[in-house]
């Protein structure tokens, strides 16, 4: 029983989830577009291959030289002096005749390998006399010769479904003969800020911000990485601060929409209106997850006709909601889009070449940038706020909790070129 001037004990806060949970709970939970888009192959890059893609001829399509030089038959040259006529000259994209015992023929780069030549011997090691060229080589058979098939047997897979298209594989796709690809149809993705605090730029009156004003940075950051990852971006842009206007934006958005972001109104304050906008429209999970800069994410989904939209609300520091896109909402937008693969970046291990002598119980992602000397330099203020430290540096430095930081330790670097495309 509770004495009447005794107050209940309040519930235990829950434990905020690791980089890793978060992460991985967001992942278990995507649901890859299904629609495909049957694609030219010259437009193709940044999409996603839906079906797995089979060669339908052999490359190389025949035998062919990877040298300049003399085509010849290797029993005939087998003293290191050997002098031959030169009966036929093949250039690239011809078919020379059956070269004849007691000859060469003179051949250059990707040409054919006439029948009855099993050698290549490059023109260095030969010397041409009128029509007559000495071989001063002893060549094995095979030599310089890239046999058919060499590089991609007649029907293997050469890109499977899932691919994230790039320069590569689209050079590989037309190698083959592929002049269209299918490809899954590209996210659609809305975006809106809250927030009355929030102006434009260009829209201050006579360039001047009102009192407590602030100009809305983190609408340019977020299309341009959503643009980076090849999504299609709806920008509703800066929503009144109530919940009617919130509710009624999140409405519309889910309506063409396969995932909504947000800026901003994640937290529990009386003017943040996303919170209840979601929870009646949809469903919501307040996540704080043990990061610095970050902490607070909201993921949930919003009713629409025929399913819902993904819902994500990121933290309004500028810098914080550049760290929690990198780190959360990129991976989560590859896996919508289809890929297979991998979807977190790649990290390397790297000198600090600085102190960080207080440890924080969160797992820090420090702005840094590489020195002339291939070590880490740290930027000096890592306030969430503090869009410069994200220009200035190269990436992040993925630091544990409870980490100090010796100058001379090896450190996780997470380079910006990792995370933005």
């Amino acid at each position: 029983m509770i004495a009447p001037n005794d107050k209940p004990d309040k519930p235990a806060p829950r434990p905020m989830l690791s980089v890793r949970e978060a992460l991985d709970t967001l992942l278990a939970s995507a649901r890859p577009v299904q629609e495909i888009d049957l694609v030219s192959t010259l437009d193709a890059n940044g999409r996603v291959l839906a079906l797995d893609q089979a060669s339908t001829i052999a490359v190389p399509s025949a035998d062919n030289t990877s040298m300049d030089g003399y085509a010849v038959r290797a029993a005939d040259c087998v003293n290191g002096g050997a002098t031959l006529r030169v009966a036929q000259r093949i250039p690239a994209g011809h078919v020379g005749a059956p070269l004849e015992p007691g000859t060469a023929a003179r051949i250059f780069t990707g040409a054919m390998i006439p029948a009855g030549a099993d050698a290549v011997v490059m023109q260095e090691q030969c010397e041409l006399n009128g029509d007559m060229v000495t071989i001063r080589h002893t060549p094995a058979s095979g030599e310089w010769i890239r046999r058919t098939g060499e590089d991609i047997q007649a029907g293997a897979t050469i890109l499977a479904a899932g691919t994230r298209l790039r320069s590569q594989e689209l050079g590989l796709a037309a190698s083959v003969g592929l002049a269209t690809l299918p490809v899954r149809r590209r996210l659609r993705v809305a975006v809106f800020f809250t927030g009355d605090e929030l102006t434009m730029p260009g829209e201050a009156p006579g360039g001047v911000l009102a009192p407590g004003a602030i100009y809305n940075s983190n609408r340019f950051t977020l299309r341009a990485l959503l643009e980076n990852v090849g999504c299609v971006v709806n920008d509703f842009g800066i929503v009144p601060d109530t919940l009617e206007a919130t509710r009624a934006t999140l409405v519309e958005a889910a309506r063409e929409n396969d995932l909504i972001i947000t800026s901003g109104g994640v937290s529990v304050g009386e003017e943040d209106h996303i919170k209840p906008a979601v929870e009646r429209e949809g469903r919501l999970n307040m996540w704080q997850i043990a990061v610095k800069p970050g902490k607070p994410l909201a993921f949930g989904e919003v009713r629409k006709e025929g399913g819902t939209a993904f819902f994500l609300g990121l933290p309004g520091n500028p810098v914080s909601s550049f760290v929690t896109f990198l780190l959360f909402v990129r991976p989560f937008l590859l896996r919508l889009q289809g890929v297979s693969g991998p979807v977190e970046p790649r990290a390397w291990q790297l000198r600090a070449d600085f102190s960080l002598p207080k440890a924080d119980r969160r797992n820090e992602f420090l702005r840094a940038r590489v020195n002339a000397g291939g070590g880490l330099d740290l930027f000096p203020n890592q306030g969430s706020g503090v869009l410069t430290s994200t220009v200035w540096g190269d990436g992040l430095i993925d630091n544990p909790p409870g980490r100090v930081i010796h100058e001379g330790d090896i450190v996780r670097f997470i380079p910006f070129a990792e995370l933005q495309h």
